[in-house]
């Protein structure tokens, strides 16, 4: 068995994805804006990512924009029978890098054909219809108009499953009343807690949970915590969240994202890491 078959499996829409995957969002230029400082190496980690057994790759179009999808097109076209491919959309790139909501119909009817332009595909496999009601996490509304959108384009047959991204509780139940939802892409790790039950929720639906920031928010004293445990186990801070978002629960899929083949390498050996009991009980506690 391979390292990151040891990560186990989950279903996502009608599809069985290793818990491991890859977000692609680092490989576009700095702030994921513009094309990478090297292109070879961008190219490089995607087509390490595939040769280890990655099956699941998390991107967008408005990464770079364009450049992300344009990358993963020429890295590995033709993808394989078994790569699951997941985009979003809801979201553009001013001029100035900036991140705008794009929910009209026509942005995001746009956005999913310059998707499958860009991917160079007949069909989505996922899109997640990523909510910008606030620039500093999810913020309740209506999502009602962007999703009947995107579920015509479904019904079109260019998307085949549909996802959410930054949402709420109710605008999780607001979508599932309209479509059935394989997936929510919050932010959420060790020590940004506040969807805890919405994990264990969507997990008794059989709905994947992906994850991502697994370091983002952390204080000072909270990474140091983390830090510490790393440390006593001989493992990277990054690598003790991954491995603690694995253990968590059964839904979480994981999409660590790098433009590294080395800290790529670093991410997908987290399958090979088990916390003791001790040590999530001392990453639990840094939440309080």
């Amino acid at each position: 068995m391979s390292s990151i078959e040891k990560s186990g499996t989950y279903t996502l829409g009608t599809r069985t994805v290793k818990r491991l995957g890859y977000g692609a969002m680092q490989l576009a230029g700095p702030g994921v804006f513009g094309p990478p400082k090297d292109k070879n190496a961008a190219l490089a980690v995607l087509r390490e990512a595939v040769e280890a057994g990655v099956d699941h790759i998390d991107t967008s179009d408005f990464y770079g924009p364009h450049i992300t999808n344009q990358l993963i097109r020429e890295a590995l076209h033709p993808y394989r029978d078994n790569l699951t491919i997941v985009t979003k959309i809801g979201a553009r790139r001013g001029d100035d890098a900036s991140w705008l909501p794009a929910f009209s119909a026509q942005e995001l009817t746009q956005a999913v054909h310059d998707n499958l332009r860009n991917l160079k595909l007949d069909v989505l496999d996922v899109v997640n219809l990523r909510i910008m009601f606030s620039a500093h996490g999810p913020a309740e509304g209506s999502i009602t108009e962007p999703l009947t959108t995107l579920a015509e384009l479904q019904q079109q047959g260019l998307v085949r499953h549909i996802g959410l991204s930054n949402v709420t509780a109710a605008q999780v139940a607001e979508a599932q009343k309209m479509v059935s939802v394989v997936c929510v892409q919050n932010m959420y790790n060790i020590v940004n807690r506040g969807d805890d039950a919405l994990v264990d929720a969507l997990a008794s639906q059989g709905i994947a949970w992906v994850p991502f920031f697994p370091l983002g928010g952390f204080t000072p004293l909270q990474s140091s915590g983390l830090q510490a445990v790393a440390d006593s186990l001989g493992a990277t801070a990054m690598q003790v969240a991954l491995a603690w978002l694995l253990q968590r629960s059964p839904n979480i899929l994981l999409i660590p994202g790098t433009s590294s083949v080395a800290h790529l390498q670093q991410n997908l050996a987290v399958a090979d890491l088990v916390l003791p009991a001790e040590a999530i009980n001392t990453l639990n506690a840094l939440v309080a």
